[in-house]
């Protein structure tokens, strides 16, 4: 399959980030504005540090390559589904969908902000975002009936949770229903995004269920609705630390062969060696879920992670079968390490 149509196979991207970051993917996916697109990739790192680097930036412009080939109602939408990542994103969104015609006196404060860039964005902590994003939902709830708007809705809600604690697993799910109605994503081929530990469709932990596994217990669908394919890395090295010095300039990069990988002898998945005596390329897929597979049996191999100095999740995967939690998984070798977004050229 070319990638064209494997694109064109797809309608959404679910992506581990915010709604707003998520609509301004979409943006760049229309215009394709390579600054936009690098400022985009700069926050939607602070989630998925590994992500903010050179390769997801060239991996966007292919993607906005592809999309421009396709007919319009064929190319991709992005749907960002976790919890705020940064209030910059989120400032922009609001100005876009507010408008000119308002009367909350914050807003004119939030496009200030915008217009200087240098207002600490996070929402982490009691940072001058932060105090203005609360102005805004006071005001905005005051006159809730003078704009009308369900994304903006949908903002209000995930700054109310930014406020406070939050279960970030519950907070993705509650999004993905969100848009799950707004978007009617029932018949929609969609492609979700994020890390090992969102992606297992049965619990590890009794008391900490993941996304995919809230989706099969609440009936949103069925498991064999769901096709969850998982990577694991042998003989690669992964991006690991980027370094700056005390004035805050970038100093050069670290990266990892051992830790982070899941094939390093204190740190590494059980089973994973079967792949790797199997394996047909740098890049093999391996179906589990077939009828007659013996990755059926109760033995979790690809999800017990074998730690030797530390605790794993042995005790929770016990006798459990590898395709309870996936449907494939993909050995990828000889990898080389992501580069920090300071080394784009």
């Amino acid at each position: 399959m070319n990638s064209i149509l494997a694109v064109s196979e797809l309608e959404y991207y679910i992506m581990e980030t915010d709604f707003s970051i998520g609509h301004f993917f979409n943006t760049f996916l229309e215009n394709g504005d390579t600054i936009l697109l690098k400022e985009l990739v700069d926050n939607y790192g602070i989630r998925v540090p590994q992500e903010r680097s050179v390769e997801t930036y060239n991996k966007w412009i292919e993607i906005y390559q592809i999309n421009q080939r396709l007919p319009v109602e064929e190319r991709i939408k992005v749907i960002g589904t976790d919890p705020t990542v940064s209030y910059k994103f989120t400032f922009k969104h609001i100005i876009d969908l507010v408008g000119e015609e308002n009367d909350l006196p914050v807003i004119n404060e939030i496009r200030r902000q915008i217009e200087m860039d240098t207002t600490d964005f996070s929402p982490y902590y009691d940072s001058p975002a932060k105090s203005i994003m609360k102005k805004f939902v006071a005001e905005f709830e005051e006159k809730e009936s003078v704009i009308k708007s369900e994304e903006l809705n949908q903002i209000i809600r995930n700054l109310k949770i930014s406020f406070d604690r939050y279960n970030r697993e519950r907070v993705i799910y509650e999004n993905y229903l969100w848009a799950f109605k707004y978007y009617e994503l029932e018949e929609k081929k969609q492609f979700v995004r994020y890390g090992f530990g969102h992606l297992e469709k049965e619990r590890e932990m009794p008391d900490y269920p993941t996304f995919f596994t809230i989706l099969i217990e609440d009936n949103i669908y069925e498991r064999d609705e769901i096709l969850t394919v998982i990577g694991y890395l042998t003989k690669s090295q992964v991006l690991w630390d980027t370094n700056y010095d005390e004035n805050g300039e970038y100093t050069g990069y670290s990266t990892e062969a051992g830790f982070g990988i899941g094939d390093y002898w204190k740190e590494y998945f059980r089973g994973i060696r079967k792949l790797k005596k199997a394996k047909l390329s740098d890049m093999t897929l391996f179906r589990l879920n077939l009828p007659e597979s013996p990755y059926h049996e109760p033995v979790p191999d690809l999800i017990e992670i074998k730690m030797i100095f530390s605790k794993s999740n042995k005790a929770g995967v016990k006798g459990k079968a590898t395709t309870r939690f996936l449907d494939y998984a993909l050995l990828i070798s000889d990898s080389k390490a992501n580069r920090p977004l300071e080394e784009l050229e």
